[in-house]
């Protein structure tokens, strides 16, 4: 056994962290993220040069495709269209092993984590953006183009009068999921209904203050959210949801979601377990070293 080293590449921040053969953490730092490709890439073999010798998993937004080995679809979008994998290798110096960023952390909290236990877990990462991850009898699911379990870029299910005109995605296709439910969507959001441009920080906080409209604009998140799990159940019907990321913290997207989600199920009496993620925002780096499990 050996020592794993876990890169949790973001729009905002890089975290590294080593891993000794038994779970302990020898190492751990964190960096702000560069603003191009060729600092990215500098920064990421620095780390791992820090951490020292071991084994190297690397969580990014995006995934490789498996016609080109480039590197597509994400939000990140300088390193589109790049051999990132292979430019890592050669500046890391030894192989690694990378995988989209969401299907790290729900690796982690699957294999011992909140979804520890559970022969299926669908992972939501609900931050700027909406990822997603699922894992089944405890290996995660890439699929044949490496593009399973991309819960941000279903399409917003059932969407009602106030939803149209879907709006534009990153990807290049209208009505993805994580144009509504996500920090970026509830903000958007509450702007358009209110008028006020504030964060979705402040939109939380005007909501626990008794805002009307700032509640008005959670329970919309919280109802598109329902769609889109009640719609992942049609397909795969979980015997958990793990939710994670910055606005996991919220109640009203992890307490209150179970009899949601049972109204937008195809029976209307499915049964929706729905935990909160227990690494948090560590789970991404924790799954990025697990990737050589």
């Amino acid at each position: 056994m050996t020592k794993r080293i876990g890169i949790d590449l973001g729009g905002t921040k890089i975290d590294a962290a080593a891993f000794a053969p038994m779970g302990q953490i020898l190492f751990e730092k964190r960096v702000a993220t560069p603003r191009s490709y060729g600092e990215v890439v500098s920064a990421i073999a620095t780390l791992v040069a820090e951490a020292g010798d071991g084994l190297v998993g690397i969580g990014s937004p995006g995934s490789a495709s498996r016609q080109t080995g480039l590197w597509r679809n994400a939000n990140i979008t300088f390193c589109n269209g790049k051999p990132f994998g292979k430019d890592l290798e050669a500046a890391i110096g030894r192989p690694v092993r990378m995988e989209n960023d969401a299907n790290c952390f729900a690796l982690s909290e699957a294999v011992d984590g909140a979804g520890r236990g559970y022969p299926v877990v669908a992972f939501f990462t609900v931050g700027t953006a909406l990822g997603g991850g699922l894992v089944i009898n405890g290996r995660l699911l890439v699929g044949a183009n490496g593009e399973a379990a991309e819960f941000g870029h279903t399409a917003l299910p059932w969407p009602n009068e106030s939803e149209w005109p879907l709006l534009p995605c990153f990807c290049g296709k209208p009505g993805c999921a994580e144009q509504y439910v996500s920090g970026t969507g509830l903000q958007r959001d509450h702007l358009k209904v209110t008028g006020e441009d504030i964060s979705g920080k402040e939109i939380v906080a005007h909501a626990r203050n008794g805002d009307g409209l700032a509640i008005a604009s959670l329970h919309r998140l919280q109802d598109r959210f329902a769609r889109v799990a009640a719609n992942i159940a049609c397909v795969v019907d979980p015997d958990v949801f793990v939710i994670g990321g910055g606005l996991s913290a919220l109640p009203e997207l992890v307490e209150e979601m179970p009899p949601l989600i049972q109204r937008y199920s195809f029976s209307g009496t499915a049964v929706a377990k729905v935990v909160r993620a227990s690494h948090g925002e560590k789970s991404g780096v924790r799954g990025a070293a697990r990737l050589w499990d």
